[in-house]
């Protein structure tokens, strides 16, 4: 290779100088004296800027949203709104589930589920019923083989339900959950199995009986809900409150506290109490045993 050629190096750091003339004068207006290495890294470093502003740009303002197939704010949204409707009827389905099994607990003379679960000083293993089963005599094995065989096929108690429900319950005193004026009396519309009473918001609502409280949740339709089963077979059911004051497995008296009026679920077009009576799975009208007028 001649002198007047230089390498490839020599041509990396050879100075180099670019200059701004006037047409007319030449009138020299600034001079840049550079390497073509210094050249390359200044051009490097502008590119990377530029990449990093453009992405800056796009994860952090609006102008991501007219990317084609990235979702809009609307549509996250809507993303967000869906997904959180479908936790709630999730939900929704595991409570009617606790309740349908806590029924068909207490229609059977079981201690409700979810009492079970809140109370940890009932501990009765399977271990446990085995030796209580063992320790039986034979008596005792006779008598409860006779009355599981003559009970084999009844969930509750029908052939000794009275005939004349109001003789049996004339002697029972029941407690005024609340006062205030019925707007929906009992079988008015379809399906109403109960009576519907206007009061003030935060009302308390109190126990008709004295009894053990087996539900006590939110469900969509009638909102917070809350039942007390009574003795012979009677249950009561107090519906739409906004807040409630007692949980599953707790035993209350007539006449205490067990919520406060409300406007919940989506059933309901103001503050009001929706109250049931039912004795022996049969609804009954509570304005014939309960005054509920002010």
């Amino acid at each position: 290779m001649s002198d007047n050629n230089p390498n490839q190096e020599s041509r990396l750091i050879e100075k180099l100088r670019m200059t701004v003339f006037v047409d007319k004068s030449f009138e020299e207006i600034f001079t840049i004296r550079f390497t073509p290495w210094v050249l390359g890294v200044c051009v490097a470093a502008a590119a990377i800027l530029l990449i990093a502003g453009v992405i800056i740009l796009i994860a952090f303002t609006g102008l991501r949203e007219y990317i084609p197939g990235y979702p809009t704010g609307e549509e996250r949204r809507m993303l967000i709104r869906n997904l959180q409707m479908a936790d709630s009827l999730m939900n929704e389905v595991a409570l009617r589930d606790v309740m349908l099994s806590n029924m068909r607990d207490v229609l059977s003379g079981d201690l409700p589920e979810t009492a079970w679960r809140r109370d940890s000083s009932v501990k009765l293993s399977t271990q446990s019923l085995a030796a209580i089963n063992k320790a039986k005599s034979s008596a005792e094995t006779d008598f409860v083989r006779q009355v599981e065989k003559t009970e084999e096929y009844s969930v509750v108690d029908t052939e000794n339900m009275p005939a004349n429900i109001e003789s049996e319950l004339e002697s029972t005193f029941f407690y005024t959950p609340l006062k205030g004026v019925v707007t929906n009396h009992f079988g008015d519309g379809s399906g109403h199995f109960g009576v519907d009473i206007v009061a003030q918001d935060n009302t308390p609502v109190l126990a008709t009986l004295g009894g053990i409280v087996f539900f006590s949740e939110w469900t969509v339709q009638t909102g917070y809900v809350i039942m007390v089963q009574h003795d012979n077979q009677l249950v009561s059911v107090y519906k739409h409150n906004s807040k409630l004051l007692k949980n599953p497995g707790e035993r209350v008296t007539a006449g205490e506290c067990l919520a406060l009026t409300g406007n919940s679920g989506e059933f309901t077009t103001g503050p009001h109490l929706h109250f049931e009576l039912w004795y022996h799975s049969t609804p009954l009208n509570p304005e014939n045993y309960i005054n509920f007028e002010k």
